[in-house]
């Protein structure tokens, strides 16, 4: 077998390999007190940043632009006549946005205003029969006993003459004679029992006054049904016309000129002017968020536009409190699961009329909690 043999080194490259050793000692030496510094500063400059401009401030990215959506029904059903509004248009408060055909309901108008004529001519006629009732009870109570009165008289007198006649000699009078005072006779009793009759009638009358009385109040009360219905008429007639509740733009318009609609079909949706921010922080994040905390937004959409506001108020009860499923952590294994609050934040100024903010926007938010 053939022996390898391995050369020395010699003093010159022994040499020279130290002062290399050396060479890159000193350069790690001279590269750590430089970056060592550095970093140093690095480090406090990241900590006065942190100190000065983030410490005392909160942001999020869950939040969005918020607002007051206001859905537009119908209230009658009926063809639409005149449809004054388009897709994303700008509205004011009292604005026409469409009308529903008024033919029906004008005529609808005109027989509830007939009803409430005639029933107010029938209890005009009812309330004069009460007071001519009224007003007779007392002389025709008083004329049916003068009248029972005079008839008892005159049957007294009559029985008197038929007993004188009855007592007189047949031969000293006539046949006739005794027939007709006996025929006066019954005819008294006759007269008698009609006075009775009618005086007991006459003794009626307050029974009559009340009867008058129901009738005149049965009639009032027709009366102010005919009044209501005329009056639900007249706001059916009113309900065709459907205004803008208040300013803002249209959205989702779905109904055309022509087009039958239902009572209670949504037509359309107002979106109010008014716009503010819902910002959804941790939990971990509020405590130091206090009302009226001054607030700087960012928006998404419109990345030169710089709007400022303040904390209104935070919603009692997170987000998943409220849903329809709401999260049950009630098992063997728990999961701590940071819950996020709905932060209220009003826009105080920045916004561009030009450039209205949309509803659902993403912004970012960020609270100064100093």
């Amino acid at each position: 077998m053939q022996r390898v043999l391995r050369r020395s080194p010699s003093i010159a490259e022994a040499t020279e390999s130290a002062e290399d050793i050396a060479k890159a000692k000193a350069k790690r030496r001279r590269i750590t007190l430089i970056a060592v510094p550095i970093v140093l500063v690095m480090v406090i400059c990241v900590f006065l940043y942190w100190f000065f401009f983030v410490r005392g401030y909160e942001s999020t990215d869950d939040a969005y632009t918020d607002g007051r959506a206001i859905p537009i029904a119908a209230k009658v059903a009926g063809y639409v006549k005149v449809l004054a509004i388009d897709d994303n248009q700008a509205v004011k408060a009292g604005d026409l946005l469409l009308e529903i055909d008024p033919a029906d309901f004008q005529l609808a108008l005109a027989n509830a205003e007939a009803t409430v004529n005639q029933a107010k001519a029938q209890l005009e006629s009812a309330s004069l029969d009460l007071q001519v009732e009224q007003t007779s009870t007392g002389s025709n109570l008083s004329s049916a006993e003068a009248a029972r009165d005079q008839a008892r008289a005159n049957l007294d007198r009559a029985l008197a003459d038929e007993g004188r006649q009855q007592a007189v000699n047949p031969l000293a009078t006539t046949l006739q004679l005794t027939d007709q005072i006996t025929t006066v006779a019954l005819v008294q009793r006759m007269q008698l029992k009609d006075t009775e009759a009618k005086l007991r009638t006459a003794r009626l009358a307050p029974q009559n006054i009340a009867i008058a009385a129901s009738k005149v109040r049965q009639l009032e009360a027709q009366v102010q049904a005919a009044v209501s219905q005329l009056d639900q008429a007249r706001l059916n007639l009113g309900y065709t016309q459907i205004h803008a509740p208040q300013a803002g733009h249209v959205t989702q318009r779905n109904v055309e000129r022509g087009s039958y609609v239902q009572v209670g079909q949504s037509l359309a949706i107002i979106v109010a002017d008014e716009v503010w921010i819902t910002a959804n922080y941790k939990e971990n994040q509020l405590s130091h968020m206090r009302r009226n905390q001054p607030v700087s937004i960012r928006v998404d959409a419109y990345p030169d536009l710089r709007l400022s506001g303040h904390v209104d108020s935070e919603q009692f009860g997170s987000g998943s409190r409220f849903s329809a499923f709401p999260a049950e952590n009630a098992t063997g294994n728990y999961v701590k699961i940071v819950q996020r609050f709905p932060v209220k934040i009003v826009i105080d100024k920045g916004l561009d009329p030009q450039r209205p903010l949309p509803l659902g926007a993403s912004v970012e938010p960020e609270v100064d909690i100093r």
